[in-house]
């Protein structure tokens, strides 16, 4: 575990665990890095190096109070990567992260990059807008800041308990620890970084930073997703991205890096080996 320092003097906080080629691992809004932690454990005992930061605003970063947008998430990756000289690395993008990546790749090209691979992601664009009509009223990300600076704490046990995980639909059993978890880490976040990550996941438009892509492309996305709707984010980014394989999990929620960990290991796995 360590820190690097970005050009602006934040503090980004990361986990280096294990040793062969790298792995890089991007966080969703609002968790950090232990959120992969399920990930990290497997990737790095079958041979991977891996890297998992926290990205600014979030868990043991500096809180700035500036910043909470995709470029800067962008360079703040740039600046882990460069410092740790990473080279041949897979990016892993989860959600937010996945625009995290995304931009990464718009911004810097895949000169380190030898694959990347998009979980639940919110590209290409998630907002419903003239040219991009299949997505997301912003009334929905509207109530999520409203709730937000009513009450945060609250929200993000009502989205734990509900959709994140799917725990609202019949049948479903996610665990009380899964879902503490997540609101342990999301209280970890700043109040003003998590508010303005909302417009960032949400209205940022990622489709020219997908057209940048140019290496091994592999897109997991549960097609019950109540966060980043399948159609919307995994399967318009699966098409968007030339040669992109996609993998469907039936009836998988957003958060499956928790629900489906074992099935999301071997896929990352077996993608990383090929």
């Amino acid at each position: 575990m360590g820190f690097v320092t970005t050009p602006d003097g934040t503090q980004i906080f990361y986990k280096d665990w294990g040793s062969g080629k790298p792995v890089v691992l991007s966080h969703g809004w609002p968790l950090n890095s232990d959120s992969w932690e399920a990930q990290a454990l497997f990737l790095a005992a079958n041979g991977y190096r891996v890297i998992a930061h926290d990205r600014r605003g979030h868990g043991r970063s500096t809180q700035t109070w500036h910043g909470n947008e995709m470029d800067t998430y962008a360079d703040d990756l740039a600046t882990l990567i460069d410092t740790l000289d990473l080279r041949e690395a897979t990016l892993v993008g989860f959600s937010t992260g996945g625009g995290e990546v995304a931009r990464y790749v718009g911004r810097y090209g895949t000169g380190r990059v030898e694959k990347i691979v998009l979980v639940s992601a919110v590209p290409p664009y998630m907002l419903k807008t003239d040219d991009n009509p299949g997505g997301v009223p912003i009334e929905v990300f509207d109530g999520i800041r409203a709730g937000s600076l009513a009450d945060r704490s609250q929200l993000y046990k009502d989205l734990a308990d509900g959709p994140f995980f799917g725990n609202n639909r019949p049948g479903a059993n996610v665990s009380q620890g899964i879902r503490d978890a997540f609101w342990l880490q999301s209280m970890q976040a700043g109040h003003r970084n998590a508010l303005e990550c909302v417009a960032a996941f949400s209205a940022t438009d990622f489709r020219a930073d997908l057209d940048a892509f140019d290496v091994p492309t592999l897109v997991i996305h549960g097609d019950d997703d109540q966060v980043v709707p399948f159609e919307v984010g995994g399967k318009a980014s699966a098409e968007r991205v030339k040669g992109a394989v996609l993998k469907v999990y039936p009836g998988a929620p957003h958060g499956i890096t928790d629900t489906h960990k074992e099935q999301l290991g071997a896929d990352l796995l077996a993608f990383l080996n090929s």
